[in-house]
C-alpha cells in the first residue's frame, strides 16, 4: 500500500546524479563498412563528445568531436578509407586519425584567434578529398561571420563555392560529375526557405557555376541525397508539409507519396538526416519523429516499430535495416537496428535504465483546445511513485515545460529529468505550442510575429485545463524552459497571474538586444526575430512591449535563473540585466551561473546543481520539504 506523503516530498530513487549520468547519450550516427558508429556525449568527462563503434572507443580523451558551426554544430566526423576525420572542440580544427596506427594529426591550420575558424558537416569528396562547411569570424561582433564550402586534400584547403550566407556541405553525385547542397540567406531561417543548389564538378575538383533546382520563395528543403547521376531525393514543403520528392537535374520535381505528414524537420544542425534510401523504391523516413517506410510504388507511408516514439534525425540504412537512435518505453535513448521487413528491433547500445518503468513512464498524449478552437498537443506526465501517494484532498504541483527553438517540439517519450520531479509527486506537462514542428507549416506559422503571445497563451490554456479537470493544484503551477523556452517562461511570469513560479534557463529576455544590431546573439539567429516578432525598424515598439526585461518589476511570482557563462547564443548579459533589475524589489529570486557551460548544460556537476536548485526552489515557493538537496538561497 503506497504511503500518504505530501506532494513534492516523496522519497525517490532518481537522484540528480543519475539524471546527469544519463544526460549525454548517442548522436550523429553513421554506417562504416556495415557497422554503426556514433558520437556519444559524456557529462562525467566535462561534456566531451566521444566517438564509438559498437561500444569501442574510437577517439580517446581528451579529444572532443564538437564544432561551433552555427553555434549548434554540424556533423562532426567522417570515415573515408582508413582515416577518421573529426572536428575538435578546443580549437575547432579538423584532425585525422589513422585507423591503422592510431596517430592523430591536424588537417586544418591553427586559426589566428581561438575557435575563429570552424568546420562542420564533413562529407566525402572525389579522390579521397573531404568536403565541409567553413565558418570564419571576420570581426569583433558575433555576427561578423562568412562561410564557404571547402575541400581538404593533401595538406591544402580549397574554397569551392559560397552561394549563400548559410550552407550545408556538398554531396557528390554517384558518377562524380556534380555536387549538390542547400543554401539560404538572412532573414530566412532554414525552415522558412532554403534552396537546393547543384554545380558541375570539374576535373580539377573545383565547382562550376551553381544552379537552383528547388526551394526558395517560401519553400524549405531540409535534406537531400543523390538518387542517381541524373536525379536527387529531397525533403521539401511546397504544399505545407515536408514530403519526399525526386528532383531531376532539369528541375522537374515529383512527390513520391504526397501526404499531410511531416517527414522532415527544422535544420538546426547541418548534416541531420530524416530519410535514408532502402532500395527498390522504398525509403526509411521519420514521420513526426516516428520511423516509417515510404513506398513510392504504392504511394504509402507505413509506421515501423510504433513503440519507439522518437527517432533522432540521424538515421542510416544498410542491408534491409535501418540504424538510428530512438526513445521508447522504459528508456530515454538507445542505438538500434530495425529490420524493415519483419519489424524486429535489435538493440546495439543503450545505457541501462537507472530505475524501473514504475518511475520512468511514457506520458499521456493529450490535445487541448485553445481560444478560437486552436488545437494544442501536449504530453502529461502525472506524479509516479509506487511507494507514495498524495494525501486525501491534496492536488499535486504541476510544471509546464516549454521546449526551446521556438521552432522545435517535445516528444511523447520517457524523460529522466521529468521523472526526477514526477517521482517526487510533482506533475509535468510538455506543451507543443503554436510554432512547434511536426504539425506542418500552418501550425508553425501560428507563431509568426506572435512570439510571446501564442506560446504563452497555449501554455496558459493547458495549465488552466489541468486545473479545471482537477488534476493540478491551481496555487502550485510553475513554468520552466531553456533558451526560447526560457523566454516564454519569463514572458508568462511577467504577463499573466497563472503561474506561481518560473525556472528560466539560458534565456532571451531583451528582444532588441537579441538581434544582429543589438549584438547579443550569434549570426545564425540574428534575424530570427523578424519572423517571430516583426521586421525592424517598423515593429520596434513590439520588441520593447514583449521583452520580459521591460516588465521585470511585474513578475507574478519568484523566479530561478540558470545561465552558462560561455553561452554565445543567449549570452549572460541579458540574464545579468534582468537579475540586476530585481534587486531591492522584494521579489524572491535566485541566479546561478556556470563557468565553462555554453548553450545548454553538458557537465555532470552543472546538471546536478541546476536540478537540485530547481527542486529546492519549488519546495520553498510551494511549501513542501525537499529532502536530500541543498537549500537554495533566494534573494529579494
Amino acid at each position: 500500500m503506497p504511503e500518504s506523503t505530501p506532494c513534492g516530498s516523496w522519497p525517490s530513487p532518481i537522484s540528480a546524479t543519475e539524471v546527469a549520468g544519463a544526460g549525454g547519450g548517442p548522436q550523429w550516427l553513421g554506417i562504416v563498412d556495415g557497422e554503426a558508429w556514433w558520437a556519444e556525449a559524456r557529462p562525467a568527462e566535462g561534456g566531451r563528445l566521444a566517438l564509438v563503434r559498437a561500444g569501442e572507443e574510437m577517439l580517446p580523451a581528451p579529444w572532443n568531436a564538437r564544432n561551433r558551426v552555427h553555434e549548434y554544430g554540424g556533423r562532426p566526423w567522417l570515415v573515408t578509407g582508413r582515416s577518421l576525420y573529426f572536428t575538435n572542440w578546443d580549437d575547432q580544427r579538423v584532425y585525422v586519425r589513422d585507423l591503422g596506427t592510431g596517430n592523430i594529426s591536424p588537417v586544418t591550420p591553427e586559426p589566428g584567434t581561438r575557435q575563429g575558424v570552424r568546420y562542420g558537416d564533413l562529407r566525402p569528396g572525389p579522390g579521397g578529398t573531404v568536403w565541409a562547411v567553413r565558418e570564419e569570424s571576420t570581426g569583433p561582433r558575433r555576427t561578423d561571420i562568412r562561410r564557404d564550402l571547402v575541400a581538404f586534400a593533401e595538406g591544402e584547403i580549397r574554397s569551392l563555392a559560397a552561394s549563400h550566407h548559410f550552407l550545408t556541405a556538398p554531396q557528390l553525385s554517384p558518377d562524380g560529375t556534380h555536387a549538390a547542397w542547400l543554401g539560404w540567406n538572412h532573414p530566412a531561417m532554414p525552415w522558412d526557405e532554403t534552396e537546393l543548389c547543384v554545380a558541375e564538378v570539374r576535373a580539377d575538383g573545383t565547382f562550376g557555376p551553381h544552379r537552383v533546382l528547388a526551394g526558395g520563395h517560401g519553400v524549405s528543403v531540409c535534406q537531400l541525397e543523390w538518387d542517381s547521376p541524373a536525379s536527387l531525393l529531397a525533403l521539401l514543403d511546397p504544399d505545407g508539409w515536408w514530403n519526399l520528392h525526386r528532383i531531376t537535374l532539369d528541375g522537374a520535381s515529383t512527390a513520391l507519396a504526397p501526404a499531410g505528414a511531416e517527414l522532415g524537420g527544422a535544420l538546426w544542425k547541418i548534416g541531420s538526416r530524416w530519410f535514408a534510401p532502402l532500395g527498390e523504391g522504398r525509403y526509411a523516413v521519420l514521420d513526426s519523429g516516428r520511423l516509417a517506410v515510404l513506398d513510392e510504388h504504392e504511394g504509402t507511408v507505413r509506421e515501423v516499430a510504433p513503440e519507439l516514439a522518437e527517432w533522432a534525425p540521424t538515421i542510416a540504412a544498410h542491408d534491409r535495416g535501418v540504424f538510428g537512435i530512438a526513445s521508447g518505453p522504459g528508456r530515454e535513448s538507445a542505438v538500434l537496428r530495425v529490420d524493415t521487413t519483419t519489424g524486429a528491433v535489435t538493440e546495439l547500445a543503450a545505457e541501462p535504465a537507472p530505475v524501473s518503468t514504475a518511475y520512468l513512464r511514457s506520458p499521456e498524449e493529450r490535445m487541448f483546445t485553445g481560444p478560437g478552437g486552436a488545437q494544442i498537443p501536449a504530453y502529461v506526465y502525472p506524479p509516479a511513485n509506487p511507494e507514495h501517494m498524495a494525501p486525501d484532498g491534496e492536488l499535486p504541483p504541476y510544471l509546464v515545460h516549454v521546449h526551446g527553438g521556438p521552432t522545435g517540439r517535445n516528444f511523447p517519450v520517457p524523460d529522466l529529468e521529468f521523472a526526477y520531479f514526477t517521482s517526487r509527486g510533482i506533475g509535468v506537462v510538455a506543451v507543443n505550442y503554436g510554432g512547434s514542428t511536426g504539425y506542418g507549416r500552418a501550425y508553425r506559422d501560428r507563431l509568426r510575429e506572435q512570439w510571446g503571445v501564442v506560446d504563452v497563451g497555449d501554455c496558459v490554456t493547458v495549465a488552466q485545463a489541468l486545473v479545471a479537470e482537477g488534476i493540478a493544484d491551481p496555487r502550485r503551477l510553475a513554468i520552466r524552459g531553456g533558451s526560447a523556452g526560457g523566454f516564454t517562461s519569463a514572458a508568462a511570469m511577467t504577463t499573466c497571474p497563472v503561474f506561481g513560479a518560473g525556472t528560466i534557463k539560458f534565456p532571451i529576455l531583451d528582444l532588441a538586444g537579441w538581434t544582429g544590431d543589438g549584438g547579443e546573439t550569434h549570426d545564425f539567429e540574428s534575424r530570427y526575430l523578424e519572423g517571430l516578432i516583426g521586421p525592424l525598424p517598423g515593429t520596434r515598439a513590439r520588441y520593447e512591449e514583449r521583452s520580459p526585461l521591460a516588465h521585470a518589476g511585474e513578475l507574478t511570482g519568484p523566479v530561478l535563473l540558470l545561465q552558462g557563462l560561455d553561452d554565445q547564443i543567449c549570452p549572460p548579459e541579458q540574464a545579468d540585466r534582468f537579475v540586476k533589475s530585481l534587486r531591492g524589489k522584494g521579489i524572491p529570486h535566485a541566479y546561478l551561473t556556470f563557468e565553462g557551460e555554453q548553450h545548454g548544460f553538458r557537465k555532470a556537476e552543472t546538471i546536478i546543481a541546476a536540478l537540485e536548485a530547481e527542486l529546492s526552489f519549488y519546495g520553498q515557493v510551494f511549501g513542501f520539504d525537499a529532502p536530500g538537496v541543498p537549500r537554495l538561497d533566494l534573494q529579494r
